[in-house]
């Protein structure tokens, strides 16, 4: 498809259920009770969930909603509450864990952290320096990690991969309470700021390319619909849609 420039933490677990959004504008409950946050469709077309319930990554079969942990501790002790993540064409997964639903389940880890999970199973650092990392995304060539978080002080970070690590990250941008992130087939970034109620196109040098404004706090970003060219927006228990010139990624 042709890709052009566009034109236009509580003490319990909050409640969550997985939700699916059909082509004809249906809303239906896809899984009961995930006790989630963070997706991403798996090569294998499960759905792969950070989880707050359980402090882990879980893999969620949408046929029959079975539910397998892929990873959920480091060093021995439980993540605080994993918040979202994306996964490479390698199967490798990278995903951020603030502590803003710590409580909701036993244990938890000294420090809020950025993860890398490989084939293995077993997660390691990519960054501790970051306070509650949030949003997450790749680049379109897989080349580029980029990690939003820091809160009224935040951070877009870009950390390039070579041979399935991170490097040292770079920052792009600051932000004011970041959540997620999506990304364009030229590379761009979507990052929503939560409180400042938009969404913030920033180029993959850093430079700030157009602004989306929305009438309430916005969480997460994602592309989909026809070619791609759909940006969904939630936040606020809505979900949004805005139509663009430019395909994305899925998430």
């Amino acid at each position: 498809m042709p890709c052009t420039s566009p034109t236009s933490a509580s003490a319990r677990a909050s409640p969550s259920k997985i939700r699916r959004l059909t082509a004809d504008g249906r809303l239906e409950t896809a899984i009961e009770a995930s006790g989630s946050n963070g997706l991403a469709l798996g090569q294998d077309g499960a759905l792969v969930a950070a989880t707050h319930d359980r402090k882990e990554l879980s893999r969620y079969d949408l046929a029959d909603g079975a539910r397998m942990r892929i990873v959920g501790e480091y060093q021995g002790q439980p993540f605080n509450s994993p918040n979202d993540l994306v996964i490479g064409d390698d199967g490798t997964i990278w995903f951020t864990d603030p502590d803003f639903q710590r409580a909701a389940a036993p244990g938890g880890q000294e420090k809020t952290r950025v993860y890398r999970v490989g084939g293995d199973g077993v997660a390691t650092v990519v960054d501790d320096s970051i306070a509650n990392p949030n949003g997450i995304a790749l680049s379109p060539d897989g080349n580029t990690l980029y990690v939003a978080g820091g809160g009224e002080q935040g951070v877009l970070r870009a950390y390039p991969i070579a041979d399935g690590q991170a490097g040292p990250g770079r920052d792009l941008v600051s932000t004011v309470v970041p959540d997620g992130l999506a990304v364009d087939c030229l590379g761009n970034i979507y990052l929503t700021e939560h409180t400042q109620r938009r969404v913030r196109v920033i180029s993959p040098q850093g430079e700030q390319l157009a602004t989306i404004a929305v009438d309430a706090n916005v969480t997460n970003a994602a592309f989909g619909g026809p070619q791609g060219r759909t940006l969904y927006l939630t936040g606020a228990g809505a979900v949004w849609s805005i139509a663009l010139d430019v395909s994305g990624l899925p998430y």
